[in-house]
């Protein structure tokens, strides 16, 4: 078969090691056949992903999200939100809570207590999360509170969002929170007694911008935890590939 490129032919070809290979191989990018204990390739194949659709070792981006270390972002998120003096949460994409909700009001506890007002605020984070700005910017969810995410990023995807806030930006208007209060209460069969006195104790925030900064380095900290973990992951599945291949 004096056609068929061998293995270290088609790693300086295509320019990647030699388990790349054999994941193209197992996933089907690349056709091979076995002579003896060696593999040997069609050039065609070769041909083609050198045209352009070369492979490039690369994780996977829905790798990404499974790399998520929660068990170790989970202490971190709690300390962030208790000296920043935020509730802080981090979730998917979609605004799906990944972690136990930090630090966060009584107001904002028994909204979450509802399921009508759960799904709100779901809704709320949903749309905070899909705010395609680089930097955080905070937005009033739909109890009147101010809230932000800093996006959690491994190689240029979108993973997760840090989502914090459960603030005013400034002190309200008394006669209208009680009314807004009051709203909510019925919305979503709150006791209204339980939520006005649990609204006098919303935090007021007046420092957002230094509170959008460490909000996204807190989320550029859970991203390159994420990627170091997505790495690990990647090597021990491409040993685990080698082995399968060996066998």
């Amino acid at each position: 078969m004096p056609n068929l490129l061998t293995a270290k032919e088609v790693q300086e070809l295509l320019n990647v090691d030699r388990t790349t290979i054999y994941r193209m191989l197992k996933d089907g990018r690349l056709t091979g056949i076995k002579v003896g204990h060696h593999w040997r390739f069609p050039p065609a194949d070769v041909d083609a992903l050198i045209s352009g659709k070369g492979e490039r070792e690369e994780i996977a981006p829905e790798d990404f999200f499974d790399a998520l270390p929660l068990h170790c972002m989970q202490p971190i998120q709690d300390v962030f939100a208790e000296i920043a003096d935020v509730g802080s949460v981090i979730t998917d994409k979609e605004g799906t809570p990944l972690t136990r909700i930090s630090n966060s009001c009584d107001f904002c506890k028994l909204i979450l207590g509802s399921t009508e007002g759960r799904q709100s605020c779901f809704a709320s984070w949903k749309k905070v999360a899909e705010h395609p700005g680089e930097l955080p910017e905070f937005f009033s969810c739909h109890a009147g509170l101010q809230y932000a995410h800093g996006r959690i990023m491994v190689e240029g995807e979108v993973v997760a969002s840090l989502v914090s806030g459960q603030f005013y930006a400034e002190p309200p208007d008394a006669e209208e929170e009680r009314e807004r209060v009051r709203g909510l209460a019925k919305k979503y069969k709150i006791n209204p007694d339980l939520l006005e006195q649990a609204a006098r104790e919303i935090r007021v925030c007046d420092r957002q911008e230094q509170l959008a900064s460490w909000l996204q380095r807190t989320a550029d900290t859970f991203g390159e935890i994420s990627a170091e973990r997505a790495g690990l992951m990647t090597r021990l599945k491409q040993i685990s590939e080698m082995s399968i291949i060996s066998s």
